[in-house]
């Protein structure tokens, strides 16, 4: 009687949390299609240059993302369907996809955390070698490109040591930005970067808590349909005819 109460009970917060999952990795499929491209991120990513060091992260993020998505929609798909059908193969699945996007979300994690900064300034440098040749140069690629990055993040070129910015401002800032004080450009990637990764380590550290629960959820339920099923069978006899 226990164990079959321990189990409803066991299956009711397995079907809540598939479809937290499920909701966590439909967020993640969205913020990574956004992410890939959305404006600010693709207008750095299109630089052409050798060194765009940035572009490599875009493309990673991307993929990543969306393989962690289907992975825990896959995994809630699965817990779900093993809690109803009370299936010890459907668990055992759904506990493999659980633990599949567990030990991608660690790394992932440890990546944000250990490399802070890593896309900021990727995207940032990137932002100082496009003004630089444009400075040095009339390149009518770099000018484009630096004009692109001005009017998607509505800023106005930078606080340059050599004092002869104005120029390149007048031909490269938005309307709305050129005869007003301007945005410093570099301070606004990083305002707006800040924003998006304070967001991305919010939803993965929520994904990680709903995932680790999710195998303990799978594991108990798999040892309750274990048990049960041999306890349903104790006791049964058949008589065979001889």
């Amino acid at each position: 009687m226990r164990l079959r109460c321990g189990m409803r009970t066991t299956k009711c917060q397995q079907l809540v949390t598939s479809l937290c999952v499920m909701l966590l990795g439909l967020s993640i499929a969205t913020l990574t299609t956004v992410t890939h491209y959305g404006l600010h991120f693709t207008v750095i990513s299109n630089i052409s240059l050798e060194s765009n060091s940035y572009r490599v992260i875009h493309y990673a993020a991307f993929y990543f993302g969306i393989c962690l998505s289907m992975t825990l929609i896959l995994a809630a798909l699965l817990s779900s369907a093993a809690t109803v059908r009370e299936s010890q193969c459907l668990t055992a699945m759904g506990f493999f996809c659980f633990a599949l996007a567990f030990c991608g979300l660690i790394p992932a994690a440890c990546w944000r955390y250990t490399h802070s900064t890593e896309v900021e300034h990727s995207m940032m440098d990137m932002y100082d070698l496009v003004y630089e040749e444009v400075r040095r140069n009339t390149s009518s690629i770099r000018r484009q490109e630096l004009t692109a990055i001005h009017e998607a993040f509505l800023c106005c070129g930078k606080h340059s040591p050599f004092g002869d910015t104005d120029n390149i401002e007048h031909k490269t800032c938005p309307s709305s930005q050129v005869y007003s004080a301007g945005q410093d450009c570099l301070k606004e990637i990083q305002v707006f970067l800040k924003k998006h990764m304070d967001f991305v380590s919010t939803l993965l550290g929520i994904t990680i808590g709903f995932t680790a629960y999710g195998m303990i959820l799978t594991s108990f339920l798999w040892f309750s349909i274990h048990f049960s099923s041999n306890l349903d069978r104790k006791g049964k006899y058949i008589l065979r005819q001889r």
